[in-house]
């Protein structure tokens, strides 16, 4: 007992420690500009990353991805998901200041939208609705985007391990993106009460879930949590794309698309596996587009543990 103790107080008192080291190197961006502090995190997430053990995983699921393309454009890819990964971070501090998106000003500012005709259908006729991205660009920006246009979305997210980190994302996170549900054994049932009260919500699709379907993505095989598929089943309800996406001079595009037609059986019942195919279909896509805004060092295809680390 003494020494079950002993362990769990060290290992609190090493995350505490994590997490105060990584709220100072966030507090020390905050004393330079938004743009400068942007682009210095990117440097930085350049030169630290490859040194990482994460750096062999994501070199791996890039050539197996991409087994077409030559090692020069594999290293370049992954440099960029480094440099997205610093950007995220920097990005935390500045969100406020970044999301500057107004329908009304003439001109672009730092956020453009597309898909405003959806937006604003989704909020002026409320009904049910679930609305999927992927771990693109500054994903962040989405539910900002969401309140911004009136939209109450409730956002399922899985928060970071560190207990101390996760606290201080979560209360950011509340502060300017709605409602949000923590990923967990009851959070499908928060999801659906929301749904059965005819308020949308948001969920990440492109995360590991070791119960999930059998699927592929990127023509190897994956399992896909069925989640979305299984809400759409019970509800009936419409599903939403969106992605963010970077353009140059840490600007962003900001992307909802018209509502997917939902795979069926033959008896008219949505189909959940074809479902979450299609899931990974789209984000696959998305990521083909643009491969360096995707966090490619995630083990989405469950091959850490046949690594050498």
């Amino acid at each position: 007992m003494i020494i079950t103790r002993l362990v769990l107080a060290l290992r609190n008192t090493k995350q505490w420690l994590e997490a105060q080291f990584a709220f100072g190197l966030l507090n020390l961006l905050k004393l330079l500009p938004a743009d400068g502090a942007i682009n210095f995190a990117d440097r930085v997430a350049r030169w630290i990353g490859p040194k990482t053990k994460r750096h062999r995983l994501t070199l791996t699921n890039l050539r197996n991805a991409f087994p077409e393309k030559t090692d020069e454009d594999i290293q370049a890819i992954a440099l960029d998901a480094w440099g997205n990964m610093g950007r995220l971070a920097a990005e935390y501090v500045f969100l406020d200041k970044l999301f500057d998106f107004d329908p009304a000003r003439s001109t672009p500012g730092r956020v453009e939208v597309s898909g405003i005709p959806i937006f604003l259908d989704l909020r002026d006729n409320p009904r049910p609705f679930i609305v999927f991205t992927a771990h693109t660009g500054n994903f962040e920006l989405l539910p900002v985007a969401g309140a911004a246009f009136g939209l109450d979305v409730t956002v399922l997210f899985r928060p970071p391990n560190n207990p101390y980190i996760a606290d201080k994302v979560f209360e950011f996170r509340r502060a300017r993106m709605g409602g949000l549900v923590p990923s967990h054994a009851g959070s499908s049932f928060t999801l659906a009460r929301k749904l059965e009260a005819g308020q949308p919500v948001g969920v990440l699709v492109d995360q590991k879930f070791t119960r999930g379907l059998p699927t592929q993505f990127f023509g190897r095989p994956v399992q896909t949590n069925p989640l979305l598929a299984k809400l759409v089943r019970q509800f009936n309800c419409e599903v939403y794309p969106a992605r963010s996406i970077r353009l140059p001079g840490n600007r962003y595009r900001l992307e909802i698309e018209p509502a997917m037609s939902i795979p069926r059986k033959p008896n008219g019942a949505v189909d959940v596996d074809a479902t979450a195919q299609m899931l990974n279909d789209k984000v696959e896509q998305w990521v083909r587009e643009y491969p360096g805004q995707w966090l490619w060092y995630h083990d989405r295809w469950n091959i850490k543990h046949s690594l050498i680390t």
